[in-house]
């Protein structure tokens, strides 16, 4: 097996793993303290905005290497097991649907709003 495909089904585990610690954090089976662990672990894999930006030479892109498959390993570890399958079942689910078209239109068009917004401001600011 070539690196290049292990770290392909490395990637598409962590992808699933992040959605399904997301799914566990919302059953009610799971503890308050891995709850609260997995809604920040899931919290910050999802998020746009890292602890270290990644323009940031090598430590950019530590802080994804390390953070987010470190905390994702803590909290399915500490998860109940058939908590734990049922997220990732449903996890495996969500992520074979295909894309919406209208969710894109709508965020094509937030980000033409925007683009408006700024361009607006731009010309109107006070000199």
């Amino acid at each position: 097996m070539s690196f290049l495909t292990t770290a392909k089904g490395w990637a598409r585990h962590t992808k699933r793993d992040v959605v399904a610690v997301y799914f566990a954090a919302r059953d009610a089976r799971t503890p308050w303290p891995v709850r609260c662990l997995a809604v920040a672990v899931a919290a910050y894999a999802l998020s746009p905005i890292d602890l270290i930006p990644d323009f940031i030479p090598v430590l950019g892109y530590l802080d994804d290497l390390l953070i987010v498959p470190l905390g994702l390993l803590l909290v399915v570890r500490l998860l109940p097991g058939p908590v734990l399958q049922d997220a990732r079942d449903k996890a495996a689910g969500g992520l074979v649907r295909p894309p919406s078209r209208i969710a894109a239109l709508v965020f094509v068009l937030v980000w033409l709003a925007c683009a408006g917004a700024a361009v607006y401001w731009w010309v109107h600011r006070p000199v």
